[in-house]
């Protein structure tokens, strides 16, 4: 089984790209957009499978492993076959496909050419629980208010100036883990570690 490769890109023509490993020179079939990352003469790092047929070996590319994965897990639903799987992601990604099974939105796998109502509510059944998006939601880019004021308030109350003590603030909420994004103590604690070695110049004369 070849699961990955390396070498010089020969030639991309369409979804084909052929790539020299060892003085041989592998065809794979590959997405578009894949497609139009390979630069020929440049070298490639490519993940694979090999889908062996009766009479015909043929080889897949993808640009990493999640893709690969989704690749394999499409493959093992009834009446997808490697080019309807190469058809998904060439319009999806990893995280479009699992945010779609995941919503049970089987409308767009129906998009693809090639996947008809019934395969595409297959797919939805058949993968449900075995693809994961990396983020269903995107994170808050902002200090909740209240822990925002009470940290400020507290830095200023030691010696900082406003201005310092709310850009510590904000820079803490970076910092700390997501699930204590509205945790003073925590906040204070990075925001003062931040602080600390230009505590002499960001203070304010108390005098």
């Amino acid at each position: 089984m070849i699961s990955s490769l390396r070498g010089s890109v020969l030639s991309v023509l369409g979804t084909t790209a052929v790539v020299e490993v060892g003085g041989v020179g592998l065809a794979l079939t590959v997405t578009p957009d894949h497609a139009a990352s390979l630069r020929v003469g440049s070298e490639a790092s490519i993940r694979t499978a090999l889908v062996v047929k009766e009479d015909d070996l043929s080889l897949f590319g993808f640009a990493d492993a999640d893709r690969l994965a989704v690749f394999d897990l499409l493959r093992g639903v009834t009446g997808v076959g490697p080019k309807s799987a190469m058809g998904v992601l060439s319009v999806m990604s990893p995280d479009d496909v699992a945010r779609a099974v995941h919503e049970e939105d089987d409308g767009a796998f129906r998009k693809v050419s090639g996947i008809g109502p019934k395969t595409a509510k297959l797919i939805v059944v058949s993968l449900a629980g075995k693809v994961v998006a990396a983020r269903t939601e995107p994170r808050s880019s902002a200090v909740p208010v209240d822990a925002r004021a009470k940290v400020v308030e507290a830095l200023v109350g030691l010696g900082w100036n406003e201005r310092a003590a709310a850009k510590a603030a904000d820079d803490a909420h970076d910092l700390v883990e997501p699930s204590k994004a509205d945790n003073v103590q925590a906040l204070l604690r990075v925001a003062l570690s931040a602080l600390g070695p230009a505590a002499s110049s960001s203070r304010v004369d108390a005098r």
